[in-house]
């Protein structure tokens, strides 16, 4: 045991693998419903590992802090920027109001108990679960006219109160969301009802196949059928075929014709024969049923040789922002291909016919290959899987962020700034929604963005509770038990307040109020809880928008919650 202590003071960069590989072991882990979260495994592990008193560079875990708040703007970027707009203003300005809270409730909380600003920081942190107000209020307080001991102690205490505010934090604000807000809201049964009638608003069907649209889990088939029906006998044209499929409610495609061994173009106005063979695309429910409306299934490994594709597309055409699902699938271009997800900041939302589509969403196109890459280049940029990632794009937007953020201004003798960090997730805003308006430059794949997302913040926190070891029992003694209490308030009141001011103030339907009020909090975990008690994903329409306001104002926050506790 000497020897491992030895070593991991010799070389802390072990400490810091160590403490992020038992986080990440221990973080999933589950007692019937309830996880810590990788997050705060790695902060409780790392506290642990702590106790050996290892010594790391601050530098380290500025430079993963950086890389984090870049990615976490850059992620967001676009839904930010959309929330501007006409349609996204109601959702913004709730955001706003409800994120007020958020910071008031936490800033009363710390004051009635007479915690400072160390422990405030904290547990705003962890009772609205951002855990970037860790790194940004501590860089807040560095800047601050304090001793170096005073600064010590405000930054240990951070941890310490996130720690134990964090757990109901996050389970808490499931069950509030999921369990008391619909209660609210007339009752569960009540708040279903209203979802499925949206959903029917919607253009929902029962089961979701409208044309050129599927849901997640169903499966696109291309099959070959022989032509064998009377309806053939005169030769009947491609478009009149699908016109007919159409006309049974079966959303079906003809991708391929042989005729006389010979495999023809497929157009429109192509001629089918009895005799022929044809491939069918199309979901595999329709395809199984409709033999007498062609002819039988047949073998053919040669007809249906060839490439069909699953394509990401980031939408970046300015003439298919605000298109519907519906709407878009109509575009001749569209013609054959089916739209699988929709994604905007991340956050899967409900293909239906009248989902908005905007610039910055990623959308899954199926089918054949040549049509989905002209699809793609006529709705944005085709996001294919690639291991590079522009890092002169990154690297600057961190330096810029990094620049504006360290620009003091002094009010009544304080200096107050966003420090380097709340500039690399403001850059990381305009960043993201650059490359949301120019895909050809600022690529970050999702896996490198996942990284920098995931690592870049937990490396920041195994640091952070490394180094806050030592002293985290004598804090923990400091704050007690009470702080779980108070911490519970200060999760409750902010999302009991968004409930009531999406009900009465903003009047949304309940499945916005429940998607928005998830999403200023950015607890993607409520979201789940929700959608699973509504039984419909309607909820997530309302989270995107505000999601991307919750992540830009509640780390700032962290710097407001200092200068307020001064």
């Amino acid at each position: 045991m000497q020897w491992i202590t030895h070593v991991l003071q010799q070389y802390p960069e072990l400490a810091i693998f160590l403490t992020i590989a038992l986080g990440f072991a221990i973080g999933p882990l589950k007692i019937k419903t309830f996880s810590l979260g990788t997050v705060t495994a790695v902060l409780l592990v790392g506290v642990l590992v702590g106790q050996l008193k290892i010594d790391i560079s601050p530098t380290v875990k500025s430079v993963f802090f950086l890389m984090f708040l870049f990615a976490v703007g850059y992620s967001v970027g676009p839904q930010f920027f959309r929330g501007l707009k006409k349609t996204g203003l109601p959702q913004m300005g709730f955001a706003v109001l409800m994120l007020i809270t958020c910071l008031i409730f936490p800033w009363l909380c710390a004051r009635v108990m007479g915690y400072n600003m160390g422990q405030a920081a904290g547990m705003l942190a962890g009772s609205q679960t951002i855990s970037a107000v860790i790194g940004v209020a501590g860089d807040t307080i560095n800047g601050l006219p304090l001793s170096a001991q005073q600064k010590q102690d405000f930054i240990n205490a951070i941890p310490v109160c996130y720690a134990v505010t964090y757990i109901f934090g996050t389970a808490g604000s499931a069950w509030l969301l999921a369990s008391v807000a619909p209660a609210m809201l007339g009752g569960l049964e009540k708040v279903r009802k209203a979802c499925k009638e949206l959903e029917a608003s919607m253009g929902a069907g029962d089961e979701s196949d409208q044309p050129g649209m599927i849901a997640a889990d169903r499966v696109v088939s291309f099959r070959a059928y022989k032509v064998t029906s009377d309806w053939f006998d005169k030769g009947q044209t491609v478009k009149a075929l699908e016109e007919r499929l159409a006309a049974h409610d079966l959303r079906l495609f003809v991708e391929k014709v042989r005729q006389q061994n010979k495999v023809v173009e497929v157009a429109p106005d192509v001629v089918i024969h009895k005799g022929d063979s044809i491939v069918i695309s199309g979901r595999r429910s329709n395809l199984v049923g409709e033999y007498g409306l062609v002819g039988p299934e047949i073998q053919d490994g040669e007809l249906l040789h060839f490439p069909a594709e699953a394509l990401q597309v980031l939408v970046a055409k300015k003439e298919i922002a605000g298109l519907t699902a519906d709407e878009l699938r109509a575009k001749q271009f569209m013609h054959g291909i089916f739209i699988r997800s929709i994604k905007a900041a991340d956050i899967e939302v409900p293909v239906m016919p009248n989902t908005v589509i905007e610039r910055g969403d990623m959308i899954e196109l199926v089918g054949l290959k040549k049509e989905v890459d002209q699809a793609a280049q006529q709705i944005g940029y085709a996001d294919r899987p690639t291991e590079k990632t522009d890092m002169t794009f990154v690297g600057l937007g961190i330096v810029i962020g990094g620049l504006i953020g360290v620009l003091t201004i002094r009010i009544g003798g304080v200096p107050i700034s966003l420090s380097a960090s709340g500039g690399a997730l403001i850059i990381g805003l305009v960043f993201g929604w650059l490359r949301s308006q120019h895909p050809t430059f600022g690529r970050i794949p999702a896996p490198a963005l996942w990284v920098m997302n995931n690592v870049g913040l937990n490396m920041f926190i195994a640091v952070v509770g490394i180094s806050a070891g030592p002293g985290f029992v004598d804090g923990f003694k400091q704050v007690g038990i009470s702080l779980f209490l108070v911490g519970a308030v200060a999760t409750a009141l902010p999302l009991l307040s968004g409930v009531l001011m999406g009900k009465y103030l903003f009047k949304f339907h309940p499945a916005m109020i429940l998607g928005c009020t998830a999403g200023a909090r950015t607890t993607t975990a409520a979201l789940g809880a929700i959608q699973d008690a509504v039984d419909s994903k309607t909820p997530a329409l309302g989270y995107t928008v505000t999601y991307a306001v919750g992540n830009t104002l509640l780390i700032i926050w962290g710097v407001v919650i200092v200068l307020l506790m001064q």
